[in-house]
């Protein structure tokens, strides 16, 4: 005959049930106390009686089983709250040794290391104690990273950016993925798109990963552009507002914005200014 062996699983024990250390051994001393208090009395009505001796007995007994019975469950209970908390600090301490420190890709003052994209009709570009400031352009503004050290794959990016006046895109950032680029706009078509261009030939206006939002003039946002072997991820304001799956899609940029391969940022008939643009690379 073959026995299986079951592992039991940790008791799922509700919030009422969990006591802290210094109450369960308070509980523990009052039970023996009280047990012995009630045999002192038990024996004071009758130290014949066998019935008062085996009653007494009972109830030592019970007191024991009890106390130890409640301090195993509550010793369940502080196991199971201290868990999630260890496995927090596991995911945290895997995740940053997964990751590389952030670099950033602006100089402190200046533009070494950069271009401003030759659009045509581009407006001016200032970079002062790390904020760039993109004048308005007919219709675009950029720049375009010169050195070519940038990732293609396993990595992250992320800045803030505030459109100062103007409505449409403050954030047209281009990136590789893989052998091939894309662009995050944000704040386009009137002021509000954000999405992917392109995806199989289709911009971020009329793929999947398109959105509407109301951006305002004046307002700093947060981005984040996440690369990995198998997604694009993007947040803003900490929050992931798209995820596209890299399989079976054909990543490129439009024509408009060849020119801010590999690494480059633009905007749309808008003054924007943007600062803290940094990467890092991803395991």
């Amino acid at each position: 005959m073959t026995h299986s062996t079951s592992i039991a699983k940790p008791l799922d024990v509700p919030p009422c049930m969990q006591v802290p250390p210094g109450t369960i051994w308070y509980i523990m001393s009052r039970v023996a106390i009280e047990s012995s208090s009630c045999n002192r009395l038990l024996y004071s009505l009758d130290t014949k009686s066998r019935t008062m001796r085996h009653l007494s007995s009972c109830l030592t007994a019970s007191a024991l089983v009890f106390s130890c019975s409640f301090a195993f469950c509550a010793g369940i209970v502080q196991a199971q709250d201290s868990a999630p908390a260890t496995q927090k600090d596991s995911a945290a301490k895997e995740r940053d040794g997964n990751e590389s420190e952030w670099k950033g890709l602006l100089p402190a003052e200046g533009l070494e290391g950069w271009e401003i994209t030759n659009f045509g009709g581009e407006g001016e570009i200032a970079n002062k104690d790390g904020e760039l400031v993109l004048e308005p352009g007919d219709p675009l503004t950029g720049i375009t990273r010169l050195s070519k050290d940038f990732p293609t794959e396993n990595y992250e990016m992320q800045w803030s950016a505030q459109r100062v006046n103007g409505s449409d895109f403050f954030a047209g950032v281009t990136f590789p993925v893989g052998k091939e680029y894309c662009s995050f706009i944000c704040g386009g078509w009137g002021g509000g798109l954000v999405g992917i261009s392109s995806i199989n030939g289709n911009d971020a206006s009329e793929n999947e990963t398109a959105s509407y939002r109301n951006f305002k003039n004046g307002k700093w946002y947060s981005f984040k552009v996440r690369v990995d072997p198998t997604h694009i991820s993007v947040w803003l304001d900490d929050e992931q507002i798209l995820q596209v799956e890299r399989e079976n899609r054909r990543f490129s940029v439009r024509a408009e914005v060849m020119r801010s391969r590999p690494v480059g940022y633009c905007a749309f008939q808008s003054k924007v200014i943007v600062k803290d643009w940094k990467f890092r690379t991803i395991k």
